[in-house]
């Protein structure tokens, strides 16, 4: 299978897409874009912010400080307390944070505000119109500058970015086929896949992401489960489960309870037999250091 090979979409492009377009389709959903943003700087950052100490997290109120208050209408993406935990917990100022399937831009906002350097990709051409729009506000004089890049591109393919050059990966991957996040078709949209295809399509992303993250440096990836025929199908863990087959440490399984969940409310609102999904799980791999020896590792991992 030959996959797309990513191409910048800058500020500039942006700037000339708007012009022609004040709205963008995602999935069923029109949102707004090229709108000025004025936003106070006590909205800048969350009010009485407090880092994550256990491994099982809950935000009923998702974060609206920034931009994000925007990206309410975009079905799946994560709350940006989420990558804000992580990009506090595993990088420092002037580090480089990847999501190659940045989707409304959250992970590429909190590295606007916390000083890191940023790299979004999506398949979806509108996906990454979404993202600029979002990251289209201005930050106090004196605050860390991030250098942030922005990419139509393949998660399977990430041909412009080097070997061992990423100090942490932070992504939330569409479920298979709960949500397609492309209205029209789009080529390798891995939202549309049964989760046979999925996982099997999860397996080069990991391997993407192997291959681009630094040593010793960290890969987080959000991922939830399904219902086939009313039985619990494990999505999460078969993809835990190619994440380590290419070489990755599960460092964290963190629960991360789920709220005002649209699709769960609306296909399961009369009478069933099971509990309602309510969690996902964070994963969060280290990719080993060089000459590193796992022999620990693998003794404690068998069964």
């Amino acid at each position: 299978m030959k996959f797309i090979e990513m191409k910048e979409i800058t500020f500039k492009d942006f700037k000339e897409f708007v012009k022609k377009h004040q709205k963008v389709k995602i999935e069923n959903v029109e949102l707004e874009i090229g709108k000025p943003k004025h936003i106070p700087l006590e909205k800048l950052q969350p009010k009485n912010f407090q880092p994550e100490t256990t491994t099982v997290w809950s935000f009923p109120d998702r974060g609206n400080w920034a931009t994000h208050y925007l990206n309410s209408k975009y079905r799946g993406n994560w709350a940006p307390q989420v990558p804000r935990n992580l990009i506090l917990k595993y990088t420092k100022e002037g580090d480089t944070v990847l999501d190659q399937m940045v989707g409304s831009g959250t992970t590429l906002i909190e590295c606007k505000l916390l000083g890191r350097n940023g790299i979004g990709v999506d398949i979806n051409p509108n996906a990454i119109m979404v993202t600029l729009d979002r990251l289209d506000f201005n930050l106090p004089i004196g605050h860390k500058k991030s250098k942030i890049k922005t990419y139509v591109g393949d998660a399977r393919n990430l041909n412009l970015i080097e070997d061992d050059s990423i100090d942490l990966i932070a992504t939330h991957p569409p479920y298979a086929g709960i949500i397609s996040y492309s209205n029209q078709k789009v080529e390798g949209d891995l939202s549309s896949l049964s989760v046979k295809d999925f996982v099997k399509e999860m397996k080069k992303v990991a391997e993407e992401c192997f291959r681009v993250l630094k040593p010793g440096k960290y890969c987080a990836i959000l991922i939830g489960d399904t219902r086939k025929h009313r039985h619990y199908i494990p999505i999460a863990f078969r993809v835990m489960g190619v994440f380590l087959e290419v070489g990755f440490i599960l460092k964290e399984d963190i629960i991360k309870l789920q709220w005002k969940m649209k699709s769960t409310r609306e296909k399961w609102a009369g009478k069933y037999d099971f509990y309602k999904i309510a969690h996902e799980h964070l994963f969060v791999f280290r990719k080993p250091e060089k000459n590193e020896k796992l022999n620990k590792f693998k003794e404690s991992m068998k069964w």
